[in-house]
């Protein structure tokens, strides 16, 4: 059986967390959490990225020291844990890491070593928003396909990286799907990306500019190393010794990073490229998603479209927030978010749905039966954990929570037709059948919601004996 190393980007802190990084996160529990609960070992990073001009611009309009800024919005990334209910085994911080420092700097000094550094005077187009310089060709209307912005003319002596020389073993990969970049219409792009041609990246900028933060680039300090190229190393950096055999570099493990469609390049490309150069093994899965909106318009801080996922979680508990991001949010498109579509959702599918279903069952055994259910017949929907690997395994959530809501109408469906409150003969089998239908559906139910799955749990007990019903989730209208 193979590991599972599951990774997420890690964010700019230059602002508080919204609702897009929540989405990532919790589709990358997901993917931990379900491994551990087949048996698989996981293990699951996250972080942040903190060496990001972006991050000095912010810190200087706030009027605060970069260090105190970068700590303190960094610490509002981990703290998602509690309210999310994530179960990342890592948190990395690229400014606070010593690993991370000296990890960076191995990795460019095994490039360097193959000879793919050189220093030349640089003229581009420079959107600060997404920290890179873009083509004009690639511009919409003169601006940063992702911000919006107009980018800014920039002239500088950075160091570069010889990605073309790459090119046709990146294209090697993405073809024969020895690197998987999915859903296919994002492998779709980056092989066009790839295929028009891949032209030398520059991987430095001037200390000066950055204010001197950021890692150094070696035997040159007066240049940064760019911050996607430090970033991307957190994946690697994050693992030292045994752990970097085991997760990285033993040929029984999944490399997984689960992305957000607007850093596909650096991922399915500048990434592999980075560790080809380097000698270091390759990712095996890009998993991307699209962008949550609100009104339309992509969820940005600086734009004023920004969810707060800690207030969300806070109001409606991590049961409903999380429910709404893995069975609302569509595999490939934008998906628009609402306080009332999130409402929505958990009272139809966990208060109505799940919710009920259990209570009504448990109270029928404590009424008729004082919670005790002779016999162990089989359980409805034997199924469900096939369906839902499957549909995990193509990073299709909406799919595995819908297969969850199924099983549950199935139930709802065979207690109503079955009618046990009418004491027939077959009262016992009846509801011995419902019990271990909700048995099995809080099991799968484990890596989506975890809290509400052992609070399930906990109510429908093992073996003959249930426990007390008590409403599992709230309404919310």
């Amino acid at each position: 059986m193979t590991s599972l190393y599951v990774t997420t980007a890690i964010p700019y802190v230059n602002a508080p967390p919204h609702l897009g990084h929540a989405l990532e996160l919790v589709q990358a529990d997901v993917l931990a959490r379900h491994a551990r609960l087949r048996g698989r070992p996981a293990r699951f990073l996250t972080g942040t990225d903190d060496n990001a001009l972006k991050n000095v611009t912010a810190a200087r309009a706030a009027g605060v020291p970069v260090a105190e800024f970068v700590d303190r919005n960094a610490a509002r990334f981990r703290d998602l844990r509690g309210p999310l209910s994530l179960s990342f085994d890592d948190f990395i911080r690229t400014s606070a890491d010593e690993r991370h420092r000296s990890g960076v700097t191995a990795l460019w000094r095994a490039c360097a070593a193959r000879g793919d550094f050189y220093l030349r005077e640089y003229r581009g187009l420079y959107c600060g928003g997404c920290e890179q310089f873009w083509a004009a060709a690639e511009l919409v209307d003169g601006r940063c396909p992702e911000h919006g912005v107009a980018p800014t003319p920039v002239t500088e002596r950075n160091w570069f990286f010889r990605l073309s020389r790459y090119q046709e073993q990146i294209l090697a990969l993405l073809e024969s799907g020895a690197l998987s970049v999915e859903p296919a219409a994002r492998r779709e792009e980056v092989l066009a990306f790839v295929r028009a041609g891949l032209a030398d990246l520059s991987v430095s900028r001037p200390a000066s500019r950055a204010g001197g933060w950021g890692i150094p680039v070696p035997d040159d300090p007066g240049q940064i190393i760019y911050v996607w190229w430090d970033a991307l190393a957190n994946y690697l950096t994050a693992l030292e010794g045994a752990d970097y055999d085991r997760w990285w570099a033993a040929g029984s493990v999944e490399r997984t990073h689960v992305i957000g469609k607007g850093i596909t390049r650096f991922h399915a490309v500048y990434w592999p490229a980075l560790l080809l150069s380097a000698g270091r093994p390759r990712p095996d899965r890009i998993l991307v998603h699209d962008y949550l909106t609100v009104d339309g318009a992509k969820l940005s801080k600086s734009a004023g479209h920004a969810v707060d996922p800690v207030d969300l979680a806070t109001r409606y508990g991590p049961d409903a927030l999380r429910w709404w991001l893995l069975s609302e949010v569509a595999p490939l498109g934008d998906t628009d978010f609402t306080e009332s579509r999130l409402i929505r959702r958990a009272d139809q599918d966990l208060a109505n749905g799940l919710g009920n279903l259990v209570n009504r069952t448990l109270t029928l055994a404590h009424r008729h039966r004082q919670g005790l259910l002779p016999g162990t017949p089989e359980a409805l929907s034997p199924d469900l954990p096939a369906t839902i690997d499957r549909a995990v395994a193509a990073f299709d959530l909406r799919a595995a929570t819908g297969a969850i809501r199924e099983a549950v109408t199935t139930a709802n469906r065979y207690l109503d037709y079955r009618r046990p409150w009418e004491l027939p003969p077959s009262f016992d089998t009846t509801l011995a059948t419902v019990v271990a239908t909700c048995r099995r559906i809080a099991t799968e139910l484990t890596p989506f919601l975890p809290d509400a799955a052992t609070r399930l749990k906990s109510q429908l007990g093992s073996g003959p004996q249930v426990g007390t019903p008590t409403p599992a989730f709230r309404r919310l209208s």
